[in-house]
């Protein structure tokens, strides 16, 4: 089901107590594509042939007691931004100095203006500086819990990241999200990848990371720093393009030139009822740059195609916006379907039908991470409907990369 990590100077890590061996009986698809570098060797998904990724019967062990509780500061403190914290996100940055610290307490007291840098307001991704002084409000907090104190909600929680798992080690998780369930919390949103993650905090009270974000109905591949060290490389990596991103999706009709480069400009429009990215002119207010290259794979008729996606920006809803930009929208997508009088196949379901395939990115400690990821059910359904093989030659994999 993946790709696993390729090292410079050893193999990847033993995994840890979670996780038993992965199934042997892979067979190769062949040589590794073009397009990216250090790849390793490509394997045939295991999902694919009803194999689990784990044994069945190997116990979910919960995490370390931690040493001693996370400090809980009762007043207001003022700290400094160390070396080792330069370029941390604000909200990483509390994270780590104050393990237990939920995401939604941190969002609240960030956007009520609580924590200052350098006595103004910051926003939770801001970026922060070596020196600088950062007001800390009283804080609650939640200690990490003794092992003998998980409830079974948070052993079955460990199951279902087990489960979802693609690749571990020491440093780094990723993730198969299913199409369905968020990454982060938001209005209504109860159940999420960030909150699963609470389970998975070590002795130290510190829990795995997001480096990265995908859509609530988007399948496929989340990148988890489980340190401060990786998350401070890895985030460096998306910052600096050196993660490579392919996406697989199924769209209305047949791209015209088979491959070929979107590049416009997205801006965020609010409406009383959604938001959703519109396609705006250069020097827009909020306007961000976007470049995405696209590939068809197989067709089938004129209706339908399985296009492969390369998104060299990470805006929000990018695929999805450019693919309706060009007329040519993702089956099931909800906000970007916009053909008028289309029937739906029959035999598909009416759900977004995006894949994040694979992801490459370079891993903290030398080498290179190559994980994919399976489609999903609902995909899959398709794809054994329309007949198109998943082995083929991914025409993507030559696409540029700036």
């Amino acid at each position: 089901m993946s790709r696993r990590i390729k090292r410079t100077q050893s193999g990847p890590r033993a995994r840890d107590e979670r996780k038993a061996p992965r199934p042997s009986r892979e067979r190769p698809l062949g040589p590794p594509k073009a397009g990216f570098r250090a790849q390793a060797k490509p394997t045939r998904f295991a999902a694919e042939r009803g194999e689990s990724r784990r044994s069945a019967e190997q116990p979910v062990k919960p995490p370390k007691a931690a040493a001693e509780p996370a400090a809980r500061p009762a007043k207001v403190q003022t700290v400094v931004v160390t070396a080792d914290e330069n370029n941390m996100r604000v909200d990483r940055f509390l994270e780590a100095r104050f393990p237990g610290l939920s995401f939604s307490h941190i969002q609240r007291i960030v956007r009520k203006g609580e924590l200052r840098v350098n006595g103004k307001r910051a926003d939770s991704k801001d970026r922060l500086e070596e020196g600088q002084s950062v007001r800390i409000p009283p804080l609650r907090l939640d200690a990490p819990k003794l092992a003998a104190s998980l409830s079974e909600t948070e052993r079955k929680i460990l199951e279902q990241l087990n489960a979802m798992t693609l690749f571990e080690d020491d440093d780094v998780l990723v993730l198969n999200k299913p199409a369905g369930l968020a990454v982060q919390g938001g209005s209504g949103t109860t159940r999420h990848i960030d909150q699963m993650l609470e389970a998975m905090r070590d002795a130290k009270g510190q829990k795995p990371r997001l480096v990265h974000r995908i859509d609530k109905e988007t399948a496929g591949c989340l990148l988890v720093a489980k340190t401060r060290f990786a998350a401070t490389h890895l985030t460096g990596a998306f910052r600096q393009r050196s993660a490579r991103k392919i996406y697989w999706a199924l769209v209305a009709g047949v791209p015209k030139p088979k491959q070929g480069r979107i590049s416009t400009y997205l801006a965020k429009e609010e409406s009383e009822e959604d938001s959703i990215m519109r396609i705006a002119a250069h020097g827009d207010e909020g306007a961000s740059h976007a470049v995405t290259y696209y590939a068809v794979v197989e067709t089938a008729g004129p209706k339908l195609a399985w296009v492969s996606l390369k998104p060299v920006t990470g805006r929000t809803h990018q695929l999805r916006a450019h693919m309706a930009h060009i007329e040519h929208p993702i089956i099931g997508d909800p906000k970007y379907f916009n053909r008028e009088n289309w029937e739906f196949p029959g035999g598909l379901q009416n759900r977004l039908h995006l894949l994040a395939r694979r992801i490459v990115i370079p891993h903290p400690r030398g080498g290179v991470i190559d994980v994919s990821a399976p489609l999903p059910p609902h995909m899959q359904q398709s794809w054994n409907l329309l007949g198109f093989d998943t082995s083929r030659f991914d025409p993507i994999e030559n696409a540029p990369e700036e």
